[in-house]
């Protein structure tokens, strides 16, 4: 991935937090669900991981282990709207938080006020690397070539409905406040899970199944990611993120440091 001309490139060394391990990498077909928060005051005017300065009213982003910058388009599965943000910071460290958007993101996607939302992000092309096509060279054949006349326009006539014909209104589809810089469709109803881990093999899931029997009620579902099959063990669906948080927090506490919040 090219470095951004805003910000300074940057993936970083493995480091630890509460002693938890991450491993900064490049991640072109980065996509995920979970929960996303939001961060402001606080940290807003202080140094960000890459040497920005933090401005809680710009579209920026800090995650825990993506290049900075990284461009990622968030969907906010609640109402759908979507914007693009840049990583350009580090966290967020709370279990079962994905990504931590700037206020201004957050209100944008429409989830200021409570805090935290469920959202798919998705790693997407920075400007640097959007290609732009070359203007085509017009052969001197067709520069000369005689150009036949052109043809009449014809224009379309709204005709009234036949008598006695009630015709119904078109449905509206709901969007979100004009000039925004986000977008919106209409939503659809999402699980919170909690996944203990994902394989290539069902044995192995099997087997983490029947480890997690002692602490909770787990299954085995099968996806396909990035082309490749999987076998997620997951708990749920939970009906509460406070359920979810206290399902994610035992699991942690047991050894299961993987595991995490998805939406499904």
């Amino acid at each position: 991935m090219l470095p951004s001309s805003r910000g300074t490139y940057k993936i970083g060394d493995p480091y630890e937090i509460e002693g938890v391990w991450y491993y900064p990498k490049e991640d072109p077909d980065y996509r995920q669900t979970g929960i996303a928060s939001w961060y402001g005051k606080p940290f807003h005017g202080r140094v960000t991981a890459n040497g920005e300065i933090y401005d809680m009213n710009g579209l920026t982003a800090a995650h825990k282990t993506l290049a900075m910058p990284t461009y990622v388009r968030v969907t906010n599965l609640e109402n759908s709207r979507a914007l693009t943000v840049r990583i350009n910071d580090r966290g967020p460290f709370v279990h079962g938080r994905i990504i931590d958007l700037s206020r201004r993101a957050a209100k944008l996607l429409g989830f200021e006020e409570q805090g935290v939302a469920r959202v798919r992000v998705e790693a997407v092309p920075s400007p640097d690397e959007v290609e732009i096509a070359e203007k085509p060279v017009t052969p001197d054949k067709d520069r000369f070539a005689v150009k036949a006349a052109p043809v009449a326009v014809v224009q379309a006539a709204h005709l009234p409905p036949p008598a006695g014909v009630v015709v119904a209104p078109s449905p509206e589809v709901p969007k979100p406040p004009a000039g925004n810089g986000a977008e919106a469709w209409i939503p659809k109803p999402t699980n919170l899970y909690v996944q203990a881990g994902a394989f290539s093999f069902l044995e192995n899931a099997e087997r983490l199944r029947e480890r997690l029997a002692d602490l909770t009620e787990a299954s085995v579902a099968p996806a396909r990611v990035g082309g490749q099959e999987l076998f997620r063990v997951r708990v749920g669906p939970i009906a509460s993120l406070d359920q979810a948080d206290a399902t994610l927090e035992r699991l942690i506490d047991n050894g299961h440091i993987d595991a995490r919040i998805i939406v499904d």
